[in-house]
């Protein structure tokens, strides 16, 4: 059963709309949702609509009552189909097509075909050119990668499309060109000899130490199946020898009309959806008659394994760069089920139980021991399997005392029934869940929808709106007991077969032998491993201090927007309306974010973004900040900017007053418990030994410290820097930041504007007085590195892998704003070209990535950066293309096609997100100071969307003009960027 909800648009925010958009509204904007209709001639039936009274297919052999906002239809030819309206965004249509097929379908000799069928589709069809389809979606305003893209799994491929600003004629054109690459893709050898490099490319940029690991897991856990043997990408030989004839017959085999389906949902009538899809799909015919999909095969125990423990395959994978990482699984034959209310009553029953023994895992490795994090799920994966996964991450080399405490924790759930009081808790959190489900089902964007059915087809069950997700928990949970639990639980940790892996990076941790050794072992269970019931209430926790006075309470300029302020100098922006039903955005700002921390900080930043929440606030520490929160929905997302740090949550109006004790008590009533500390700590320098496997990692670990001209503060921390750390200079270090500066508060969304009011004042407002942040402070600025030459790192993965980057300064601050979003368009141009220019000379895939980073809270340190992964000898080619792509910019301006490939995604990118609280939100953060954030906002929509080429060129001549760019690149050890430039040079680059 697959989730689906109702969405009716509601207008939200029209005065800021126009606003953004200060050219007008059409009345249609204007009007609200209940004064437009969808279509104002209704449209004749389509033939293939099921007709009144019939069961749609999708709830075929399923009680699952029908969402009745969906309508679905059957083609003549056997392509499935489901519609509906869907109003969020406004005007956008999502459509997706899936076929059942992926890398599960291929022969031994066809490895890596559903995914290379996948790219040639937008290579060339019917009705687009050779790679004329990027810039076809660009054109009408979708963006490359986010609003249009694919996917191919192990059992299906997926073309998906997010058309912004539809109209018919829009609709009608998209649906022509889609519908020819998948009916009538041109599959010659030449298109398969020029797409064959750029995926390639692909298995590269992704590949090395991650994809051997995933390789060798899947061998070991899949022993036997087709899954084991099939990764989506393929293999090198495999690709290398696919030409026109062997991918035609693939897409002959398995793209017909009986193995698609077709999802449209969006912001017109439904039926003239599925009349799109009649026009362009039914006369799809195909000759013969459809081949059986192949046998997946089953997870099979080894001859005489014990039917009360079978383990079978295992494997110690040894990676020197790579953490030590434990995963073993009960592995249980899948099989096709009817998607019944029963059925999903007892899938709501295994989360429970799953549920039970993560927190269960969560509070033994928060007190220590031999465990720094475990978890346990439950997945039908592929069609191959249903197994129970159990993953975790030993502290130290001892794995096997980890290995035997996680044993001991699912001993004992599956021998002794969880109290009714560890169950209530679990209960009281999935009601939340499922409650605001059913609150924000009219929040839900149609391309969830879109997804949605595609997924439901893929795992062979029905749709169901939230109402009927609530239904089914509320009926579950009426008659769970703790035995039906245990039951559960057993089930669960029971299967054909055992196996498990063991990742790590010292060959003499373990032995295959030792490995089945201990998970053979017996084990006793650990009743201490249930936690103990323990009420915590809200109403129960000390005030944060006397309620706060209002010294200005005023309109902010913007809609509804108020601004208020405290006597102890807090300010707060306050928006209440019911446009995003069951949904409230709260955020707050305070301090200097990493202006405030010295060179001899740097080692408690990370431990800060990592452990500083789960250290506790008054009298909660990380368990009872869990148990406070039962029956609750609360977040607590902390983040460090350029210039400011940040809370963030989203929750729902009767839970807004606890958010704020939250967040205001960790500001006035800070705690320093020392094992979140500890944990973060041991994962830090757990972490640091994996950051040199990859060029990826390596860049984690290094690029900012290095273009911002080594600055210490950006410097990761090495395990003997970390070594010196403690927990009395942790608190040293983030005392003063929580408790002195200014602090901003926004609240945006659907909430009693007056109760919350009081609630700031409660809580924000009787904060001590903060007093400022120094000058010294707030006058620092990031610069970037002015290194004349390539910065070099070096990486220990595989001798094909590299990574570069380049970037030029831009600045930053407010005071920039409209000229940043025209950079931005400017960006757009420079990545188009980049992109275009690496895969025709390097057979690169969707690689590189250009973007613009323009600070806000700070007035320096922005730059437009460009990033990919490639071959080292490509690396070169990369920073000669990046440096003649910027000089012709400084020359010539873009065209007028070029500049309309930028700006119309841009335009309907923004477009789709200003409509939102959360928006609005983040566009005036910041603004209880400074009032240019509200100014900023006029003109909003045009300054991404229309620009010259005149500003274009004024714009690359002040940023690219004699100004080389800083340039870092990633290479294998032994390798030297000499070498790289010889291999391109040879290669005629």
């Amino acid at each position: 059963m697959t989730v689906s909800t109702r969405a009716v648009w509601r207008l939200a925010l029209c005065l800021p709309l126009a606003l953004l958009a200060p050219q007008g509204l059409t009345a249609q904007d204007a009007a609200s949702a209940d004064d437009v209709q969808v279509a104002v001639v209704p449209l004749p039936r389509p033939q293939s609509l099921q007709a009144e009274g019939e069961t749609p297919w999708i709830y075929e052999n399923s009680d699952v009552p029908r969402d009745e906002e969906w309508l679905f239809g059957k083609l003549d030819n056997g392509i499935r189909y489901g519609v509906r309206h869907n109003g969020v965004p406004p005007g956008q249509v999502s459509i997706r097509v899936r076929i059942d097929a992926g890398s599960l379908y291929e022969n031994d000799d066809e490895l890596g075909y559903a995914h290379l069928l996948e790219h040639l589709l937008f290579r060339e069809s019917k009705y687009l050119g050779q790679s004329e389809a990027i810039y076809a979606w660009q054109r009408l305003g979708a963006t490359f990668g986010s609003d249009t893209n694919a996917e191919t799994s192990p059992t299906h491929t997926v073309y998906k499309l997010d058309l912004p600003e539809v109209d018919v004629a829009k609709l009608d054109e998209s649906m022509k060109l889609l519908s020819g690459m998948v009916r009538e893709p041109v599959l010659s050898d030449a298109n398969v000899r020029a797409e064959v490099p750029i995926v390639l490319a692909e298995k590269r940029e992704r590949g090395g130490i991650a994809e051997r690991v995933t390789e060798q897991r899947m061998q070991t856990l899949f022993a036997g199946q087709r899954l084991a043997e099939r990764i989506i990408i393929g293999t090198e030989d495999s690709l290398q020898a696919a030409d026109g004839a062997s991918v035609q017959a693939f897409y002959d085999r398995w793209y017909r009309p009986e193995n698609t389906v077709v999802s449209v949902v969006g912001d017109l009538d439904p039926v003239l959806f599925a009349t799109m899809v009649e026009k362009y799909f039914s006369g799809w015919t195909v000759e013969g008659k459809a081949a059986p999909a192949p046998a997946f095969g089953d997870p099979l125990a080894p001859a005489g394994a014990d039917p009360a423990n079978p383990v079978g395959d295992v494997a110690v994978i040894v990676e020197p760069t790579w953490q030590r990482f434990f995963t073993y699984g009960y592995f249980r034959p899948w099989r096709q089920v009817d998607d019944t209310i029963v059925y999903n009553e007892g899938r709501l029953r295994e989360t429970l139980a799953l549920q039970l023994i993560d927190r269960r895992l969560e509070a033994k490795a928060r007190a220590g021991g031999n465990l720094l994090e475990a978890n346990v799920s439950e997945a039908k994966i592929s069609r191959s399997t249903h197994a129970t996964i159990v993953n975790f991450v030993p502290l130290t080399e001892d794995w096997e005392s980890a290995l035997a405490e996680v044993r001991a924790v699912i001993a004992d759930a599956v021998t002794n029934p969880p109290t009714q009081e560890e169950m209530d808790r679990e209960l009281a959190g999935m009601e939340v869940a499922y409650t605001n489900m059913v609150e924000q089902r009219v929040n839900r964007a149609g391309a969830i929808y879109a997804d949605e059915l595609v997924g439901a087809v893929d795992i062979r069950e029905a749709i169901a709106a939230p109402e009927t997700f609530l239904m089914v928990f509320n009926s579950m949970r009426a008659k769970a007991t703790p035995q039906m639990v245990l039951e559960e639980t057993r089930k669960l940790f029971s299967g054909n077969v055992i196996r498990a892996t063991y990742i790590t990076p010292d060959a003499g941790d373990a032995t295959e032998a030792e490995l089945r050794t201990a998970m053979l072992a017996p084990v006793e269970a650990d009743a201490n491993a249930r936690l103990a019931a323990q009420t915590i209430d809200f109403a129960d926790l000390p005030a944060i201090g006397t309620p706060g006075d209002i010294v200005a309470r005023e309109p902010h300029a913007i809609g509804d927007v108020e601004r208020i302020e405290f006597a102890n100098g807090v300010t707060a922006l306050v928006l209440a309306n019911d446009h995003e039903p069951g949904r409230v955005a709260v955020k707050v700002r305070f301090g200097a974010g990493m202006r405030a921390f010295d060179a001899e900080d740097a080692p408690y930043i990370a431990l800060g973004e990592a452990a500083l929440v789960s250290s506790g606030l008054g009298e909660l520490g990380a368990e009872e900040l869990d148990r406070v929160a039962t029956g609750r929905k609360l977040g607590f997302d902390f983040d460090i900017g350029e210039g400011v740090f940040s809370f963030d949550a989203m929750t729902r109006k009767q839970d807004l007053a606890d958010q704020l004790y939250l967040f205001a008590a960790k500001l006035g009533m800070p705690r320093w418990d020392r094992a979140p500390f500890v944990r973060a700590k041991a994962a830090a320098e757990l972490a640091y030994q994996s950051y040199a496997s990859q060029p990826g990692g390596v860049l984690t670990r290094d690029l900012e410290y290095l273009l911002y001209d080594r600055n210490p503060v950006f410097k990761t921390s090495t395990p003997e820097a970390l070594d010196s750390v403690t927990l009395e200079g942790f608190r040293e270090v983030w005392e003063p930041i929580l408790t002195k500066g200014p602090v901003e508060v926004l609240v945006f969304g659907d909430f009693d504007r007056e109760e919350a009011i009081e609630a700031l004042s409660r809580t924000f407002g009787a904060l001590p007085d903060r007093g400022v942040l120094s000058p010294e402070v707030l006058a620092r600025e990031w610069n970037i590195s002015d290194d004349s030459e390539t910065v070099v790192r070096y990486h220990k993965g595989d001798a094909n892998q590299a990574a570069a980057v380049f970037a030029w300064p831009v600045g930053g601050g407010m005071g920039g704003t409209r000229k940043s979003r025209q950079l931005t368009i400017l960006t757009e141009v420079f990545n188009n070209r980049l992109m275009d220019a690496m895969r025709l000379e390097t057979g690169a895939s969707y690689a590189p990535n250009v973007q613009l980073d323009w600070p806000m809270d700070v007035d320096s340190g922005g730059t437009i950066l460009g990033f990919a992964q490639m071959q080292p000898k490509d690396v070169p080619v990369l920073f000669a293309k990046a440096e003649q792509i910027a000089r012709e910019l400084t020359e010539t301006p873009p065209t007028a096609d070029e500049l309309a490939r930028a700006t119309e995604p841009l335009r309907n990118r923004y477009e789709r997100v200003a409509t939102s609280n959360y928006f609005l939100l983040l566009e005036l953060q910041g603004s209880t100071k400074d009032p240019r954030r509200m100014r900023a906002l006029r003109g909003f929509l045009n300054d991404y969307s229309v620009t010259t080429p005149e500003t274009m060129l004024a714009l690359a001549r002040e940023y690219f003009g004699g100004k080389p760019s800083w340039r870092m690149a990633v290479i294998p050890e032994g390798q030297t960027l000499a070498t790289a430039s010889r291999q391109s040079a040879q290669s005629g680059r």
